[in-house]
């Protein structure tokens, strides 16, 4: 499966996301690694298995394996700090000084550069909605250097992968209900 396949696979409705997937699977304004592991980090986060195989399909290639490795773990390690970032956030309290007491190992040793992981686990984290690990993540990406303009292409990339992901959840939901309603009426 491959990014066009992907597209194919997206209703006539969706037309704005094949258009965006295109666009962004050429986004001039971040690095091919830095691209390649954005798509895979936020399809992994997405959480639909034919948007991941055909990202894989397309971008794994042009990862080498520590690349890939790292965009994975951005994802994995991001799942459990979102959470848990966005409950101090949004509890506030008393649990804002306290240690998370999670490892968190993979943050300080990523196997690529760290401005590359920090954008993956940014787009992770506009994926799963934590504005606490969002913040993090942009204040060090900018402190990396990485402009506005980079930043917002991650996110961009993050907010189309899942929602092609979305909308083919969606779609595979209808059509396994449409024989129930028919049966119904």
């Amino acid at each position: 499966m491959s990014l066009e396949v992907l597209k194919n696979a997206l209703p006539e409705y969706a037309r704005d996301l094949k258009l965006n997937l295109s666009t962004l699977a050429a986004e001039p304004a971040l690095t091919q690694q830095q691209r390649a592991g954005t798509f895979i980090a936020s399809a992994i986060a997405s959480r639909n298995d034919t948007t991941l195989r055909a990202i894989l399909a397309e971008f794994a290639p042009q990862l080498s394996p520590e690349a890939l490795n790292a965009a994975k773990t951005a994802a994995a390690i991001m799942a459990m700090n979102n959470v848990y970032y966005r409950f101090v956030h949004l509890v506030g309290g008393d649990y804002k000084t306290l240690p998370a007491r999670l490892r968190m190992n993979a943050i300080a040793k990523p196997g690529v550069e760290k401005a590359d992981f920090e954008l993956w686990s940014l787009a992770v984290s506009a994926v799963n909605g934590c504005g606490m690990c969002l913040e993090s993540h942009e204040h060090e990406l900018r402190k990396a250097g990485l402009g506005v303009e980079q930043v917002q292409a991650a996110v961009r990339i993050a907010a189309t992968v899942h929602a092609v992901a979305a909308t083919l959840e969606g779609e595979q939901a209808m059509a396994d209900t449409s024989p129930a309603i028919s049966a119904a009426a």
